[in-house]
């Protein structure tokens, strides 16, 4: 029965998901250092899953550029750099300003005040200190922002950046008053959109990601080249 459990969760992707976050997070914090070794049997043994999610979880770390693998030889930790880290979110920066901009000119009445209502939300989890609360919020209020641009093709783009740099969007709630400042830039931002002044919102969007990549930044793996 264990064994039929596990894999029903195998193939819902569950498992696969909790996987790549939690090693993800060992990763950017350093619990796991670069040129490490990610042996599967180890893994398997200490997710208790087969080997089969394990390389899954693998595959995505290596897309999401945490991963090293070559053929024939084991996968490893990733040296991510503090230059290459800040090239992504320089790149990020201005996605999101564009999407911020675009929303200021296309978002619908109730996109707004789904919007407005959401940040607004938020509040009691920043009063709270809830940090892996305020995380998924945070994802949420950006796709909104990304949804909200009304462009499918800067979706696509946004949120494929967006996806390697979640472990460190994520590690930035470990540092002290950090869901207070979010909270903060969001408002700059939604004010903007609410009003229709694309450029305040875009340029509003620039900066807050310019802030986070300053904040993540102290949690590339290795400083410098």
């Amino acid at each position: 029965m264990n064994q039929l459990k596990r894999r029903q969760v195998i193939r819902a992707g569950t498992t696969v998901e909790q996987m790549v976050r939690a090693m993800a997070d060992m990763i950017v914090t350093g619990t796991l250092l670069p040129g490490e070794k990610l042996d599967e049997i180890s893994l398997a043994a200490r997710f208790e899953v087969s080997r089969t999610p394990v390389r899954e979880a693998l595959r995505e770390l290596g897309a999401m550029g945490l991963v090293d693998r070559e053929p024939n030889r084991s996968a490893t930790v990733a040296n991510v750099t503090e230059s290459y880290l800040h090239s992504m979110f320089e790149a990020m920066s201005e996605l999101e300003a564009i999407c911020a901009r675009l929303s200021a000119e296309r978002m619908t009445i109730d996109e707004r005040r789904a919007l407005e209502f959401s940040h607004r939300s938020s509040a009691k989890l920043v009063h709270a200190g809830a940090n892996d609360e305020y995380a998924a919020h945070n994802t949420e209020f950006h796709s909104q922002l990304y949804r909200g641009a009304h462009n499918d093709h800067i979706y696509e783009l946004v949120t494929q950046t967006r996806a390697r740099l979640a472990p460190f969007r994520r590690a930035q709630f470990r540092l002290q008053g950090r869901l207070a400042k979010s909270y903060d830039e969001h408002d700059v931002i939604v004010t903007a959109i609410m009003r229709g002044d694309a450029l305040a919102a875009g340029q509003a969007a620039y900066a807050h990601v310019a802030i986070v990549s300053d904040a993540s930044i102290v949690f590339a793996t290795v400083k410098g080249e």
